[in-house]
């Protein structure tokens, strides 16, 4: 799969089989697009390409009232890889982009890679002030030579899967409802960095993740599985957060694997979140900590004992 940015990285094609969106999570409505987006490339020998913006439109509108993003980048990107996307077309959104017009829209981006077919939603609007819409969309495709589909809606228990029910369900910590979204468990990725050090002072040594965002879609201590590729899934306690009690400045995903030892650093560790202990706090001082540390470690361990004996054929 490539990734091209911008529109004059593109190459040439003789057509393609667009989608644009956040695609925030690839939660199962994505997913389902994202096959159909694929089958259609397939059948008339085009490529599938999805189109993203950054930033996300909203974040460029409302910076400070954006949303938390349910997805790190390369997760995002390996996700579609393995769904068989062709292209992913990174696009820049700035005041130049939000001042197009629908109708330049679609001569200035649409034409320009050669789209062949469109998949959006019913509701999907675009343009300066949100001008075009699905109906504009369809004359549009008459007369440039494109044919637009909507996207089906995926419903779960009656609720159609979306970004924002899958970010409510994380904030609930429903892991129940957040695995239906998804069709797998909630993770983060990233790789391994040195910390302060800290936690194998304190008797329990973390793999640190570096998180750029500072808004997170979880926040507090959870009971998870972590892995490297193509190794077995260890046990674990991670939090999430500002780490207030040791002054913590820039966001952290922080893993201790139950009866680890070895050196993880530099590499990359895929984080999937089970079920959540308990808020993120500031402690009185670093006995607390510890304290709390120990009761979070006993619990999770309980957690993947009763794990077993619910399920004792499972690896869990």
């Amino acid at each position: 799969m490539r990734l091209i940015r911008g529109l004059y990285n593109l190459p040439a094609a003789q057509g393609r089989v667009l989608s644009i969106g956040n695609f925030d999570g690839v939660h199962l409505g994505h997913r389902a697009l994202l096959s159909r987006l694929v089958a259609w490339a397939r059948a008339q020998g085009w490529l599938a390409t999805v189109l993203l913006f950054e930033p996300q439109p909203l974040e460029f509108f409302r910076a400070d009232q954006a949303p938390a993003r349910l997805m790190r980048w390369h997760d995002k990107f390996e996700a579609m890889r393995a769904m068989g996307v062709d292209e992913v077309l990174v696009l820049r959104f700035d005041a130049a982009m939000r001042a197009l017009s629908a109708d330049a829209f679609v001569s200035q981006v649409l034409q320009r890679v050669a789209c062949k077919g469109l998949i959006v939603g019913d509701d999907f609007r675009f343009g300066c002030d949100r001008q075009g819409d699905f109906a504009f969309l369809q004359a549009a495709g008459v007369r440039a030579g494109f044919t637009v589909q909507d996207s089906a809606t995926i419903q779960v228990q009656g609720e159609r899967v979306s970004s924002t029910r899958l970010r409510e369900a994380l904030a609930q910590a429903d892991f129940a409802r957040v695995r239906a979204y998804l069709g797998h468990d909630f993770c983060i990725s990233g790789r391994v960095t040195r910390g302060d050090q800290l936690g194998r002072q304190l008797g329990f040594p973390t793999a640190n993740i570096e998180l750029r965002r500072q808004v997170l879609p979880l926040s507090g201590v959870y009971v998870v599985r972590a892995a490297l590729a193509a190794e077995p899934r260890w046990q674990g306690v991670a939090n999430i957060g500002a780490r207030p009690t040791v002054a913590g400045l820039q966001p952290r995903l922080e893993v201790h694997l139950l009866d680890f030892q070895g050196d993880l650093y530099g590499r990359r560790l895929r984080v999937s979140f089970l079920a959540k202990l308990r808020d993120e706090r500031k402690f009185a001082g670093l006995p607390q900590l510890v304290e709390a540390i120990g009761r979070d470690v006993e619990q999770a361990r309980e957690y993947f004992s009763n794990c077993a004996a619910a399920a004792p054929d499972e690896n869990v």
